[in-house]
């Protein structure tokens, strides 16, 4: 894959300026791709953490299944993200992750990560970037699911995935393929599929967003701000200016 489709690029791109040799670096933790079934299991709670992974393409969600047999989804991966940071410092995995749809990930060992960290000390500091933003998406996910109600879980949600996948894809306008199910958005947001179902209708009549199976339109995305009383600080890259100085 070259530079120009690598979405690890495009991501770590969003926080600062990269040069040829920290291209290169990150270009070889996309090395031997496996093309990954939708519904894969790639790693349960208990299995062994030796390793992250990169998502070169397709979604991933991970989740932990709850004592009534009912599902959390803690966070849902797009491409360019690595998976399996927060359990650096574990010995087991502490989440299930699976894929969402069809994808490539490529799998790289910690020990990997520690000669990047010898490498560069600009990806040393994304690396702490992206793992300080996975942490304030899942707190704003928390908030999400705790205090909002149907309809501004839902706006804030897709907002929020709108704002990710124009982070490495800038033809995003307006427009975008959400790969979930309505269960998957349930155990997203906190409801029941049939709650789902009755939100998007809700927000459709109000002219908020339009889906037409996984294809979703958002026709005003500042209403959309509005409705799930969305707030991008959690988003933005307030550390670029940091980085470029340093760098």
């Amino acid at each position: 894959m070259g530079q120009e489709n690598s979405c690890i690029i495009k991501h770590f791109s969003h926080y600062c300026s990269l040069d040829e040799d920290e291209r290169q670096l990150l270009i070889s933790l996309e090395d031997s791709p496996t093309a990954i079934k939708a519904g894969t299991l790639l790693w349960e709670v208990g299995d062994p953490a030796n390793e992250f992974c990169t998502l070169k393409s397709g979604w991933a969600y991970s989740y932990r299944h709850l004592e009534n047999g009912d599902r959390q989804i803690l966070e849902v991966f797009l491409p360019g993200d690595i998976i399996g940071l927060r359990e650096f410092a574990f010995n087991q995995r502490l989440e299930n992750v699976r894929m969402i749809n069809d994808g490539v990930i490529c799998h790289f060992p910690h020990r990997r990560m520690l000669e990047l960290f010898r490498q560069s000390l600009p990806l040393t500091s994304i690396m702490f970037a992206i793992g300080s933003r996975q942490q304030a998406l899942l707190t704003e996910r928390l908030v999400n699911i705790a205090r909002r109600s149907a309809r501004q879980k839902m706006a804030h949600f897709l907002h929020e995935m709108y704002l990710r996948l124009r982070q490495t894809n800038d033809d995003i306008s307006g427009q975008f393929r959400l790969p979930l199910s309505q269960e998957q958005l349930a155990d997203i947001l906190g409801l029941s599929p049939v709650h789902v179902s009755r939100t998007f209708s809700a927000l459709s009549e109000d002219g908020l967003v339009f889906r037409d199976r996984h294809n979703v339109t958002i026709p005003d995305l500042d209403a959309l701000s509005v409705e799930g009383e969305f707030d991008d600080a959690y988003l933005t890259d307030n550390v670029r200016p940091l980085f470029d100085a340093a760098g």
